[in-house]
């Protein structure tokens, strides 16, 4: 039984669609440069799509669209949010100023104590 195989087609290798009847949509090519590389490519659009400022180029650099007339989709860079920004998002400065005057009164006092490692 192992010997014999499935007569018919090939399951996966031949798709049973046509193309008849089917109607492209209007293509343009937009042609992107790689700053750093080099390396310039064409990537094909619809025509009514815009086209973005940026792509990534095959060396993982970012190509810049060569008109120039893309669309700018790049996020603007937000700045990085510090121990003290995330602080400063639960607490007020003079909550914060009880609570150094309080841990500064037990430090004094030598009711903390240090870890030993």
């Amino acid at each position: 039984m192992a010997e014999r195989s499935l007569r018919g087609m090939k399951i996966g290798a031949y798709s049973l669609e046509s193309d008849v009847g089917v109607a492209f949509v209007a293509r343009r090519e937009e042609t992107y440069e790689c700053a750093i590389e080099g390396h310039t490519f064409n990537v094909t659009f619809a025509q009514d799509a815009e086209a973005p400022q940026f792509w990534e180029c095959k060396c993982g650099n970012e190509a810049e669209l060569v008109r120039g007339g893309g669309v700018d989709d790049s996020k603007p860079v937000k700045p990085q949010r510090t121990h003290w920004d995330m602080l400063l998002e639960r607490r007020t400065t003079d909550e914060l100023q009880v609570l150094l005057d309080e841990r500064l009164e037990l430090l004094r006092a030598g009711k903390l104590h240090q870890r030993r490692r």
